[in-house]
């Protein structure tokens, strides 16, 4: 049966259907095969409860702000800032754009919007600063990893919805990972730029710092609209997601006047159809799950894999190379909703901390998203920076050795995952 659901799904992929076909057919074939006594109409049921979870409004909401801020002037303001502070040094520019994509994943949540808002101003400034096309396009797609670390993380809600986790404890838990992350392409950067003699940027006087900051304030306030009404009980995440769309339209439009009222319906339209995909994958993730869970192909596989009684560590060991290579191939939303029913339950047998591996799937998540050879954010850049694949993807291999090290480093030390998240809900 699992032969026959994994080969639909490839066949139909083959032939060029879109993934939520494949999402919603290779389930729906293998009932009518496997189980014909089971009414078709349970995965309908399945499909409509996949996207009913309150929590799943803050997706569309989080993608409307970041769309809203892609069209303004929310990610220059603060491209500028972080300049100021740290151009000057030996890898500067690139540190700069590692740090923006931070801030703008704290702002957005999305790897490929972070790639498109942080990507198009920062290439040009890598090539002027004498960066090599491929090196600044491999830091742009893998710096835009830390967005999905960063919260607010759409990786994190789904997961979150398929786990039934905290997604306040989740956020505030991806903060370390994220900042650990910062550092480490930060440290590259530094020895790059010193190894091949990359040029610093003029240092910004105090007049010059300051002007940044002040103009960089207001956009600075979406990560504590977010953070700070969640974990002050002021908002659910979901009603944050709210918020920082009023925000987000109170800054662009009626502030900055980089967009007009007119001009948000087009966003919204934007919004709209990528919301549409996502939580059609969403739907066809649950009756999928619902499906594997029916026919017990959880515990088969597990028995298989995992032997009877698997270690906490051999558990996380297979879950990270389970995700790592599945969003190699597929949209990292569809890797969670479907192998997340499948480890989960043995993960929690085991007595892993549910946030805890909820860091460690969201992680491989983001590095799906920038590794070959389907990674969703390589073929962002090169849509938006209209190069070819094989460009793009020529000098990811240090970046994706660093993501991989500092996976193995959290399967060992879960405190870097979870300091953050004791260190609050304590």
């Amino acid at each position: 049966m699992i032969v026959t659901l994994i080969g639909i799904m490839i066949v139909l992929l083959l032939l060029g259907f879109p993934m939520l076909m494949s999402m919603i057919v290779s389930p729906l074939a293998v009932t009518l095969i496997y189980f014909p006594n089971i009414n078709a109409t349970l995965l309908i049921q399945q499909l409509i409860a996949g996207v009913q979870p309150f929590v799943l409004l803050a997706v569309p909401m989080f993608i409307f702000a970041a769309d809203i801020m892609c069209a303004g002037k929310t990610a220059n303001r603060l491209l500028d800032f972080v300049e100021k502070f740290v151009g000057h040094i030996h890898g500067g520019m690139a540190i700069t754009t590692a740090t923006a994509c931070t801030l703008f994943g704290a702002i957005s949540g999305s790897t490929q919007a972070t790639v498109v808002a942080i990507g198009k101003p920062m290439r040009q400034k890598l090539l002027k600063m004498g960066y090599d096309d491929s090196d600044a396009m491999a830091l742009i797609i893998n710096a835009s990893d830390i967005a999905l670390l960063i919260p607010p993380s759409i990786g994190m809600i789904m997961y979150a919805v398929v786990t039934g986790a905290s997604v306040g404890e989740l956020f505030i838990a991806g903060i370390g990972p994220g900042l650990v992350l910062l550092v480490c392409f930060s440290i590259y950067s530094y020895i790059f730029a010193r190894k091949n003699n990359i040029p610093r940027t003029p240092k910004a006087s105090i007049k010059e710092k300051m002007r940044a900051t002040k103009k960089a304030l207001l956009p600075l306030g979406f990560p504590v609209i977010i953070i700070g009404g969640i974990y002050s009980g002021i908002f659910s995440p979901t009603e944050a997601a709210a918020a920082s769309v009023l925000y987000a339209v109170i800054l662009e439009v009626v502030v900055y006047k980089a967009i007009k009222i007119k001009e948000l319906y087009n966003i919204a339209l934007s919004t709209g159809l990528v919301t549409a995909a996502v939580f059609i994958l969403v739907g066809g993730g649950q009756a999928f799950s619902w499906l594997i869970s029916y026919a017990k192909i959880p515990q088969m596989m597990t028995s298989v894999l995992l032997g009877g009684s698997p270690s906490p560590l051999r558990i996380l060991l297979t879950v990270t190379i389970f995700y790592f290579v599945g969003c190699m191939f597929v949209d990292p939303i569809v890797v969670i909703i479907i192998l997340t029913p499948i480890f989960y339950p043995l993960a929690m047998a085991a007595g892993i901390d549910p946030i805890h591996l909820g860091i460690l799937i969201t992680l491989q998540s983001a590095i799906g998203s920038a590794t070959p050879p389907f990674g969703c954010d390589i073929f962002t850049a090169c849509a938006v920076f209209e190069k070819p694949y094989l460009e793009v993807i020529r000098k990811t291999p240090p970046y994706i050795f660093i993501l991989v090290v500092i996976s193995i480093i959290m399967i060992f030390f879960p405190g870097i995952a979870l300091f953050f998240r004791d260190l609050v809900f304590s």
